[in-house]
């Protein structure tokens, strides 16, 4: 099989943006202003020369690139996901990968490109890692941040619950290190594959995502196996020591700090990496949060689990939405057909069950988009009553990087029915559509039955408007025009015209 290994590279896609969606600094940028040039950025940027190297940063921070690298639109990169996930590829070993073109047996984390992303952070640490492992013959894939402790060491935080905190432990509770790699310098859909959270192969997720076979390579001092056409593979181990040293403070994807935790430490045993090789660096925190790398890859993950959690929940889901300013999984927006009364509270309770994260779900009609803040804001609005509408729960587990749990460990959930109810009109105000029959007379119109005005507008061809309402101010004084309580005209010559 002939395999394209610059195909699903990170230059390749960077050189693939437009302008919009690029921002090339050509001038050499010391690593401490790097954070300031991606800070709310809303567009990737490339430096040509940060800290000696090429690096790359808010990569995947906007939806409209996520698209991008599915090859869709923004509307439809949800539908393009699932529709992936369905259709398995192949993953093929290679002996020659540009991963590896460059071997660095005495390796040094302090030689690459590695930036202090926030003020108080514990040290520079690398953000846009991808962890690869195994367990029990399947490879568990992950993101990772790693805060650098020297040429060779790095903390690791493994607090949150996760495949790769209870791999670790388990190895722990054996007394062995455990192999590791994190490969640094992606395309944005290994970062999706990443992100997700399906049983399962997760080097088969990636390919899945990409739509083509995967190829990849085993480390050189361990037994795993990363993608072949990776920028940079770090090789090297978790101790057997388990949670036994300082990392953090650190900026988290909810906009504010993480504090000091007890975490693993990485161990470096190699660095292989391409000739040209690009270093990555993602956005996680700050007051743009809609515009990271974290957000968006949260968002896009978040949606992919609601929908198939409301596939069996509720009979038509038409879209799903996470909005990436809340972290990209603490607010939830879904648009449903609501075929029998109780359906968006069936789609609320869904939701609250199917992710740990998500908060608070709002459900609309098909009418309303849920990619539109302003459209949103109108159906809370209009269409919600708290004491009616409003669904909350309590004693649920809880994102403990959520700073309103005040240090509790279960948290609530609210849910808003923003649906129409019984009684309320659906029709919007919109421009008129001049649609129907024409007639010779404005009388035979209204004796072919009751019109409302747009439509006595048609059945004349009028695009003016002021000749209707003098012809109806005539029947209006013969006595027989009237209007019905929809507001049409209904017209009964009186009978001595008859």
């Amino acid at each position: 099989m002939t395999l394209d290994l610059e195909r699903f590279r990170l230059r390749r896609f960077l050189e693939s943006l437009p302008p919009a969606e690029l921002q090339r600094v050509e001038q050499a940028t010391e690593l401490g202003d790097v954070a300031a040039v991606h800070e709310g950025n809303a567009k990737a940027v490339w430096f040509s020369r940060a800290g000696g190297a090429e690096l790359a940063a808010n990569v995947a921070a906007s939806r409209s690139r996520l698209a991008l690298a599915f090859a869709t639109t923004p509307d439809r990169l949800l539908a393009e996901v699932l529709a992936r996930l369905g259709r398995a590829q192949s993953i093929v070993d290679v002996q020659q990968a540009p991963a590896q073109e460059v071997v660095e047996r005495d390796p040094d984390l302090t030689a690459l490109p590695v930036h202090l992303q926030h003020g108080y952070d514990g040290a520079p640490y690398i953000s846009a890692s991808m962890d690869f492992t195994r367990d029990a013959n399947r490879t568990n894939v992950g993101i990772r941040r790693l805060m650098l402790r020297g040429r060779r060491e790095a903390g690791v935080d493994l607090n949150a619950p996760s495949d790769l905190r209870a791999i670790y432990q388990a190895a722990v509770g054996r007394g062995e290190r455990l192999p590791i790699a994190f490969v640094v310098g992606s395309h944005p859909i290994d970062h999706v594959a990443a992100a997700m959270r399906l049983p399962g192969d997760e080097l088969a997720l990636m390919a899945a995502l990409r739509g083509a076979p995967l190829p990849v390579v085993k480390c050189l001092t361990n037994e795993l196996r990363v993608p072949a056409d990776a920028e940079y593979v770090l090789e090297g181990y978790l101790d057997e020591r388990g949670y036994v040293e300082a990392e953090g403070p650190y900026g988290e994807f909810l906009g504010y700090y993480g504090g000091v935790k007890t975490n693993p430490v990485f161990h470096l045993t190699a660095i292989t990496h391409r000739k040209d090789a690009i270093f990555q660096a993602a956005t996680i925190s700050g007051r743009a949060l809609s515009r990271t790398d974290t957000a968006q890859l949260n968002a896009l993950r978040a949606e992919v689990s609601v929908w198939r959690a409301l596939e069996t929940a509720v009979r038509e889901v038409l879209a799903v939405y996470a909005t990436p300013s809340s972290g990209g999984a603490f607010n939830v927006r879904v648009a449903l057909r609501q075929r029998v009364p109780g359906e968006a509270r069936n789609a609320i309770g869904a939701v609250f069950a199917c992710l740990v994260n998500v908060k608070h779900v709002f459900v609309v009609d098909p009418d309303v988009d849920v990619f539109s803040d302003e459209q949103m804001d109108w159906a809370l609005a209009t269409r919600f009553q708290a004491a009616r509408d409003l669904v909350v729960g309590g004693g649920f587990r809880a994102m403990p990087l959520d700073p309103s749990l005040g240090g509790a460990r279960t948290g609530s959930k609210a849910g808003f029915d923003m649906t129409l109810k019984e009684g309320m009109d659906a029709r919007l105000p919109l421009p008129p559509r001049y649609e129907g029959r024409r007639f010779d007379s404005l009388e035979a119109a209204l004796a072919d039955g009751p019109k409302f005005f747009v439509e006595l507008m048609s059945a004349s061809g009028s695009r003016d408007g002021r000749e209707i309402v003098r012809e109806l101010e005539i029947l209006r004084g013969t006595g027989g025009l009237e209007r019905d309580a929809e507001g049409r005209y209904v017209y009964r010559p009186p009978a001595a015209a008859r």
